[in-house]
């Protein structure tokens, strides 16, 4: 699995949390104290259920809104397991597949600078791949290529696991798929998508894909907790808790700490460090329409059906899991339509979830990966409907 999206575990996951429906009195917010009290208890129950399984010893939530009501963060666990100090705030994470928005974000502001198009081949920019001239951008940030993932392939696997700290060239974690068969033009999860990409921002601007970030994302959104490793502040490492790995297919670090800033790895599919502060900053820029024209918003959002692969208006019950460029929708049974995406390495698992109705935003983080089980879907779900039944109290607003 490694940079995963587990797209289908989080819609499942939410669509059995036990998410009741609750009606919500609009303009009625939950009062501090017993919603913290709430949503406490639902991490400190989830860490007891799961953390031992999973091996992960904190877990973070922060939720946000549109108007001037305060966040929430709520913190749980310590950074190591087994001990260590108390996780806060500050902390910092591996937030993996949320990284590829950023990718999509910066290739379509260079769209809109007309340095490129969407329907550009790859042919144009990389013609070093001929096997894969064809495939257009589109194509890449879509999920719809057919080129291979890296990522699953078994020779990655026993390099990193051999040692995590390698430092991995684009040319080397390239070498992994060249020369294995394109598959068809039909969406098939792939973080090659997204390497290829990163060459992309990095041909089209005559500058690095760090500095294209800072300089059109990171800096201007004041995103101070952000960064792409190696090149991260001081002090980075320590504020992040010690991320595990519970794979089976890296059986040297079964259950066992992998280095936290050995992300070269991932790069622009999935290797950005940063605080659930600056995700949800990050994720309401997004969402919001704060980053692209109008036009680049639009082909950010539109939706291939990852059941039949093909261009859609919106989800349904019926097809309920659409990709963006870098994004997920579904058709969630108690939320209604729902942006999401989590991302996962080899040690951390960050999920966001962003309600267009009323704009909040949930984020939570845990500092293990995992395989095909992953739960921190069902902790959405029970956030959800704590935040709901809250609401539905009518409890004084905050002052």
């Amino acid at each position: 699995m490694a940079l995963a999206t587990v797209t289908a575990a989080l819609v499942s996951g939410m669509m059995v949390s036990g998410c009741r429906p609750v009606v919500a009195h609009a303009g009625v917010e939950p009062s501090d104290s017993g919603v913290t009290a709430a949503l406490r208890g639902d991490l400190e129950n989830y860490l007891d259920d799961q953390g031992t399984k999973d091996h992960f010893s904190a877990v973070s939530l922060r939720v946000t809104y549109a108007d001037q009501q305060p966040d929430i963060s709520v913190d749980v666990g310590t950074s190591r397991h087994g001990g260590g100090r108390p996780v806060n705030s500050d902390a910092l994470w591996q937030i993996g597949s949320n990284t590829k928005a950023f990718t999509s974000v910066l290739l379509l502001r260079l769209e809109a600078e007309g340095k490129l198009s969407m329907r550009d081949e790859l042919g144009k920019w990389l013609p070093e791949y001929p096997a894969w001239h064809d495939v257009t951008i589109t194509q890449l940030l879509s999920m719809t290529s057919g080129i291979p993932n890296y990522t699953e392939q078994s020779a990655f696997l026993r390099d990193f696991d051999a040692e995590p700290s390698t430092r991995f060239t684009l040319e080397r974690l390239m070498s992994y798929v060249e020369g294995l068969p394109l598959g068809p033009a039909t969406y098939e999860y792939s973080n090659t998508n997204y390497l290829l990409a990163q060459m992309i921002v990095e041909r089209a601007s005559d500058d690095t894909y760090d500095e294209q970030l800072a300089e059109r994302i990171i800096e201007p959104l004041g995103m101070d907790d952000t960064c792409l490793p190696p090149d991260c502040p001081p002090g980075t490492a320590s504020r992040m808790p010690a991320p595990y790995s519970t794979h089976s297919d890296l059986p040297n670090h079964l259950n066992k700490s992998v280095p936290p800033l050995a992300l070269s790895w991932a790069q622009g599919a999935g290797g950005l460090v940063s605080s659930l502060r600056d995700m949800t900053v990050w994720d309401r820029a997004l969402y919001g329409g704060q980053l692209l024209p109008p036009a680049q918003q639009r082909e950010l959002e539109s939706l291939v059906s990852m059941q039949t692969s093909e261009p859609i208006e919106t989800v349904t019950a019926d097809d309920p899991m659409g990709f963006g460029l870098g994004l997920v929708k579904i058709a969630h049974p108690v939320a209604g339509t729902v942006w999401f995406y989590e991302g996962a390495t080899y040690g951390n698992r960050v999920l966001h979830m962003y309600f267009p109705e009323t704009e909040m935003i949930i984020a939570l983080a845990v500092n293990s990966a995992v395989g095909d089980e992953d739960t921190l879907p069902d902790l959405a779900g029970t956030v959800y409907e704590t935040l709901s039944a809250q609401k539905a109290t009518g409890s004084p607003t905050r002052q």
